[in-house]
């Protein structure tokens, strides 16, 4: 593994361990050159994806691109960070199970599913975009059939 502080091609694995809930490996490495200490995760992928835009445009499945999105609808929410790893890689894991092509509008609905059930505000920030909203009354709308449901981690309290 290349140092990412030298370019050194080589450093030592001094920790590994199991993260994400056994979904990826967590390797704690030290540069042979420098000897800076650096973090990598290693993750199982089942195949490559190709992603099917809604133009017909065709590229590469980019996780970092999932994160992101994720990320921006989770941002200044009180939702703890494994929680959301636990999402993406979920995603990620029902998206290679469908086959090598997957399209934008599958990507976007097992997010909204997952993030319903994580966070109803991060559901309709995530919403606003995936559905374009381009009206208050479109937020309205998703804000009030969102808040007829039970909320996220309340459905424990009440078993």
């Amino acid at each position: 593994m290349r140092c990412p502080f030298c370019a050194h091609e080589d450093s030592q694995v001094k920790d590994s361990r199991p993260s994400e809930d056994g979904a990826a490996i967590r390797r704690r490495r030290q540069c042979e050159g420098c000897g800076a200490r650096f973090t990598t995760f290693e993750r199982v992928q089942l195949r490559e994806l190709t992603v099917v835009k809604k133009d017909g445009k065709r590229e590469p499945f980019d996780r970092a691109k999932l994160e992101r999105a994720i990320g921006h609808s989770c941002r200044k929410r009180d939702i703890d960070p494994a929680k959301i790893d636990q999402l993406i890689s979920g995603v990620q894991r029902q998206l290679e199970t469908r086959g090598d092509e997957v399209t934008t509008v599958a990507i976007g609905e097992a997010v909204m599913v997952g993030l319903k059930a994580l966070d109803h505000v991060a559901y309709i920030r995530f919403a606003s975009i995936y559905k374009d909203f381009s009206e208050p009354g479109d937020f309205a709308e998703i804000a009030e059939r969102v808040g007829q449901e039970t909320p996220p981690g309340e459905q424990d309290k009440l078993l």
